[in-house]
């Protein structure tokens, strides 16, 4: 069955939407506009939960039910979620032939607002044509982009659908099938804060302790299914104190469950053997004046000591003899590079004798809290399932070849699926999401709405 799309008017609707704030937390003036417009296109229930109470966000997730017409067909549900990254408040369209941008200070919103206009013109659509359709659950979230809080704190039992379609995803005519799962790792590293320059011997460095065993992680691609990333750190207080508290935050992904766990734990085990493994043994210190960190430069290059690479607009100072570089070796030559649980930031000075008053550090330990949480579940979808078969026949019916892939990000949809509600993913032709850059073809947004009115009369 064709039908012709109102362009103008769905262009209309997702600009409203993007000009409308819902950063995460404060969802609710989305939220109330998609109220007032399913009240007006005939929605016969439209429930707000109360899953504020455990997210924090100013209004629940949205349950909006229309219940069809046609008794041979099931009931389905189509999932969006109403937040967006920050920078997404005051944002102004600019529309440019078929495309849609920000002004260039914030995000344009069409994650997930392109999801959200499509299911608003497809409901238009059946009602002002008064086309057969079965029962039709739309669903939306909150707080996705900060933890799919939203989605996990759903009643799921109050949907009658068997499955249905999260629309969250770049690119157009693509179905995501399958999406790792995620463990969320929160470090925290203690050591002893002292003065930097006055009693550097009664510090035990955090930082130090933490660079030495982010240095023995393996991050980044893992293998075919995993990744792990540390993408924040926080501590320090000045430049001259020890810095005794540092905290890193990342993530460990995979699609295999056995490997999520044994990322995970090796990066739990790194952290405590190089905790356990102080303090390092005097001979692995290197020598006077020598740093631990490889330097830029060849030997016959290599700055002499108290030399600077980068010119000054100082004369040079003399020497004294004293002061003179001892050797040009490197401690992290390939001949001694450190072993693994070997510190890569030893100090710079061989151990010295300590007084009663210097031993403040040895009669205290590093210790290191780990924190994980998993994030999310995996999903995994056949295309021999019927939320995918629908989705296939809906493409062939428009014509059309649909990719089925495997992604790499989670999103609602593994919340879904773990509550046993069988969850595509379909790409809504969003591009350059989470980036001031973020842009959507209004042809690619014709291409959904047009693929899900396929998807309700298949």
């Amino acid at each position: 069955m064709k039908i012709l799309i109102n362009q103008e008017r769905l262009a209309h609707t997702f600009v409203q939407l993007c000009e409308t704030d819902s950063p995460s937390r404060k969802e609710k003036g989305v939220s109330d506009y998609l109220t007032r417009t399913f009240q007006d296109l005939g929605a016969t229930s439209i429930v707000e939960d109360n899953s504020a109470q455990q997210t924090g966000s100013d209004c629940g997730n949205l349950i909006i039910s229309f219940p069809g017409n046609r008794s041979d067909q099931e009931t389905i549900f189509f999932a969006c979620h109403m937040d967006t990254v920050e920078p997404g408040c005051g944002v102004e369209v600019v529309q440019t032939g078929d495309i849609f941008t920000s002004r260039g200070d914030t995000v344009l919103g069409s994650d997930d607002k392109s999801g959200i206009a499509a299911l608003i013109e497809l409901i238009r659509i059946l009602q002002e044509n008064r086309i057969a359709h079965g029962p039709l659950e739309l669903l939306f979230t909150t707080c996705e982009e900060i933890g799919l809080l939203g989605a996990k704190a759903l009643d799921c039992t109050r949907l009658k659908a068997g499955y249905g379609y999260a629309l969250d995803s770049t690119g157009i005519d693509r179905i995501i099938t399958g999406a790792p799962a995620a463990n969320k790792l929160r470090i925290e590293v203690h050591g002893i804060a002292a003065h930097a320059g006055l009693h550097p011997e009664q510090g035990i460095s955090a930082l130090c302790l933490t660079a030495n065993a982010i240095t023995k992680l393996r991050l980044g691609r893992l293998d075919e299914e995993s990744t792990a990333n540390f993408g924040l750190i926080h501590g320090g207080v000045a430049t001259n104190i020890i810095p005794d508290h540092i905290t890193i935050e990342g993530e460990v992904r995979s699609h295999s469950l056995q490997k999520l766990a044994a990322h995970t734990a090796e990066i739990q085990r790194t952290f405590q053997q190089v905790i356990e493994c102080w303090p390092f043994p005097p001979s692995l210190a290197p020598t006077a004046l020598e740093h631990p960190c490889p330097s830029p430069f060849p030997p016959s290059l290599a700055p002499t000591a108290l030399e600077h690479p980068c010119p000054s607009p100082f004369p040079p100072v003399a020497l004294q003899p004293s002061m003179e570089r001892a050797t040009l070796g490197h401690p992290c030559s390939a001949s001694q590079a450190p072993t693994p649980l070997e510190p890569l930031c030893p100090s710079p000075l061989p151990p010295s004798p300590r007084n009663e008053n210097e031993t403040q550090a040895l009669d205290f330990s590093p210790s290191v809290t780990i924190n994980v949480q998993l994030e999310y579940p995996a999903m995994r979808l056949e295309l021999s399932d019927p939320v995918l078969a629908r989705v296939k026949e809906a493409g062939i019916n428009l014509g059309r070849t649909l990719e089925f892939q495997v992604a790499g990000g989670g999103s609602d949809a593994n919340i879904f699926n773990s509550f046993g509600l069988p969850t595509a993913i379909i790409a809504t032709g969003m591009d350059k999401v989470h980036t001031t850059d973020e842009c959507l073809d209004l042809k690619d947004l014709i291409r959904l709405t047009e693929l899900l009115f396929a998807i309700v009369v298949a």
